[in-house]
């Protein structure tokens, strides 16, 4: 769900002109007219059936937001057709799989998420850095919330370039989830990756203190306590620990999503 966020799939079917040397790339809301176009890029990039409501709600912006991908500099009346995607929604924070790692401000009220749905660029358009700017996009929207704690998804953990695009973006992983996808029949494990916004997150986290503290113990705990100059060091080694991002993964068990070749109730990209 990048380029594939979940979104920018690798194997695509859509068969696409050759694109312009210096393509001018423009970026608008997704509108009804863009209908049949959505659906049918979602169908040749995406693993799994969305169901119409889904794609009616895009196109209508009924409880979601949307930006589409275009390129002007194309002939015979494609200039607007879409090129790439991306579809969130706003969702409230305390019913969010995040929820335990916002921290709340109560003068703001009732603080909410931007949770991304699905992102995908068909394949001729990819490496021109179109789904980082619609990434950029949905930040820049939700930054402009003041309620808004950060931005969220899921990437379903084989999708490598997906998970290296949030990574350069400066999203930050911070779950493995296992078995969160079916498809096909099949179990997939997913990566949970926030973009924290708004001052959300805390200075140093626990979760983060706890992933920092793991990721020293798989190098060698040999290792880690050769550089300790003291006994008294020795005892508190993690006081060493420096919050900040980290690589490291933590399995998680959570509510696995359904997602067979016929029906997805997950409108999540992957």
């Amino acid at each position: 769900m990048s380029p594939l966020p979940r979104g920018s799939m690798e194997n695509s079917s859509m068969k696409e002109t050759s694109i312009s040397l210096r393509p001018i790339i423009c970026y608008r809301p997704i509108n009804p007219s863009d209908l049949e176009r959505l659906e049918q890029i979602h169908r040749d990039i995406f693993p799994v059936r969305y169901e119409s409501e889904f794609f009616q709600s895009v196109v209508s912006g009924c409880d979601i937001v949307s930006w589409a991908a275009v390129d002007r500099s194309r002939p015979d009346g494609h200039c607007d057709e879409l090129i790439g995607f991306v579809t969130a929604k706003i969702m409230l924070a305390r019913e969010s799989e995040i929820a335990d790692l916002i921290r709340y401000d109560s003068t703001k009220g009732e603080e909410t998420l931007v949770y991304i749905l699905t992102l995908g660029v068909v394949e001729t358009y990819r490496n021109l850095g179109i789904a980082s700017s619609l990434i950029k996009e949905v930040i820049k929207y939700a930054s402009g919330i003041p309620t808004c704690r950060g931005a969220y998804l899921h990437v379903i953990a084989h999708n490598n370039p997906a998970i290296r695009l949030y990574k350069r973006m400066s999203f930050r992983c911070v779950q493995r989830l296992h078995g969160f996808y079916l498809i096909n029949g099949q179990h997939f494990d997913a990566y949970l990756f926030v973009y924290f916004i708004n001052g959300a997150l805390t200075p140093c986290s626990p979760l983060e203190v706890v992933m920092v503290a793991v990721n020293y113990m798989r190098r060698g705990i040999k290792s880690v306590a050769s550089k300790l100059t003291t006994k008294n060091n020795e005892e508190r080694g993690l006081k060493w620990i420096k919050c900040k991002d980290t690589r490291c993964l933590l399995p998680t068990q959570t509510n696995k999503r359904n997602l067979s070749s016929d029906r997805s109730s997950d409108r999540s990209c992957v």
